[in-house]
């Protein structure tokens, strides 16, 4: 990356992230705002993809299922509106991008979990 946006942005990024991968079940406290107010709205699913690294740009994409819809959002890291990131379960997988997981329903879309 250039040297010049790194050092504009190094004070943006957060250090606190826990790590996280492809096939993690994550909880996601995000920030809303309504009007005037601001609360946390609490986003938890499957992490089906990250992007971009470490760098100021990095996102991932989160899935859940909600009233038998699919849900994905895609959030940005070092997003000030992202209060808190909580590793839920360490899921294995063999890929990085888990866009088959779409198609999947019911048990099919199970992800065997890594035990510590």
């Amino acid at each position: 990356m250039n040297p010049v946006i790194e050092e504009v942005t190094k004070d943006q990024k957060k250090t606190d992230l826990p790590k996280f991968k492809a096939g993690d079940t994550i909880r996601v406290h995000a920030r809303i705002v309504e009007g005037k107010r601001e609360r946390i709205q609490i986003f938890e699913g499957v992490v089906i993809k990250r992007k971009g690294g470490d760098s100021i740009s990095a996102t991932y994409t989160v899935r859940k299922i909600s009233s038998g819809v699919g849900v994905e959002r895609t959030f940005p890291l070092h997003s000030p509106r992202v209060a808190k990131i909580e590793v839920i379960k360490i899921g294995k997988v063999r890929r990085a991008k888990l866009y088959y997981f779409r198609k999947l329903r019911g048990k099919a879309a199970r992800i065997k979990e890594v035990r510590k």
